[in-house]
């Protein structure tokens, strides 16, 4: 019987810091991350892909913006221009596993499933807007805009500028994930949850997006806790996991339970915006029926000693 295995992988890894983002760099890269990504295939997985959008969706921000200054046509909001990635970079990747499964003369589909998550209106993120999105302002720029929109700007830390900053949400439910788990139990290679997936809340009167981010290892781990995917995969730029990282005593993880994850993350070993949303992504697919994560990079992938394993607590 086949393994159910959802792999999530970030937007960098579709365009690098080093490059202008053009269509091609863009589809290079995919395409070295699919042909990866095809070792899971070769060894008899079922495959489900989530992928981040940060560079992506900033871009697409960029280009509403142009053309709300330049030809007056109104700026999409948040919600949309993570849409538009989620079409767009689903594209290039099924492009990418059209093009690997054609030379291999495999007879096999691929889908894009264009996805939204549900999030709770209540989320008190909503109420502490943390995430940056979208192009760099200045301060008059910003204070215009925040004005004009009702959004919300923070100044980079790094001196950059100014940004808008959005919440980032907790997923709670992904919507037809029970289509996308027949979709790949049936042979398909499902792409969902693109940049973390749409936000949407729902209510009374209906359905409406959000103005946020959802983190895309969260949301990845929730798709294979509600498909009960046997294997979860988070890709990173580095093979293992590490504590003291960069330190003249770092030591690399092989295997680490939940229990000894938390501690590390407790006791600081993993940065935010780097490993530890991975970490509690990791944490969360294992403590709620996932039997083990891997987080590694991408060539490491065929490997059955590769990465980092989160595994459960052992049993008394």
């Amino acid at each position: 019987m086949k393994k159910l295995a959802m792999v999530a992988f970030g937007g960098n890894a579709l365009l690098r810091s080093n490059q202008k983002g053009t269509y091609q760099e863009q589809l290079d890269n995919v395409m070295e991350t699919c042909k990866s990504l095809n070792k899971l295939y070769e060894q008899d997985y079922d495959l489900v892909i989530g992928h981040g959008n940060g560079p992506q969706v900033g871009n697409v921000m960029l280009q509403h913006d142009a053309g709300q200054k330049t030809y007056g046509i109104e700026a999409m909001p948040m919600d949309v221009c993570v849409a538009e990635t989620q079409g767009s970079i689903g594209y290039m990747i099924e492009l990418a596993f059209r093009n690997i499964f054609f030379k291999g003369g495999i007879r096999k589909h691929v889908i894009t499933l264009v996805t939204q998550v549900v999030v709770d209106e209540f989320d008190p993120a909503f109420q502490k807007p943390t995430k940056p999105v979208g192009p760099y302002y200045t301060k008059e720029q910003a204070d215009l805009f925040a004005k004009e929109t009702g959004s919300v700007f923070a100044e980079d830390p790094k001196g950059n500028g100014w940004r808008k900053i959005v919440a980032s949400p907790r997923p709670i439910h992904i919507s037809n994930i029970d289509v996308v788990q027949r979709l790949a139990t049936s042979g398909y290679v499902v792409i969902t949850c693109g940049g973390g997936g749409i936000p949407v809340v729902r209510n009374q009167k209906g359905g409406k997006g959000m103005e946020a981010v959802i983190d895309k290892d969260l949301a990845s781990a929730l798709a294979a806790v509600e498909m009960k995917a046997d294997e979860f995969y988070i890709l990173t730029d580095v093979p293992k996991v590490y504590i003291n990282f960069r330190k003249e005593n770092e030591q690399a993880l092989d295997e680490i339970t939940v229990n000894e994850a938390k501690r590390y993350l407790e006791e600081g070993h993993f940065t935010e915006g780097s490993m530890a949303p991975k970490i509690r992504a990791a944490l969360y697919f294992v403590e709620n029926g996932g039997k083990e994560c891997i987080i590694t990079e991408a060539g490491q992938l065929g490997n059955p000693h590769c990465g980092t394993r989160i595994v459960r607590n052992p049993q008394i």
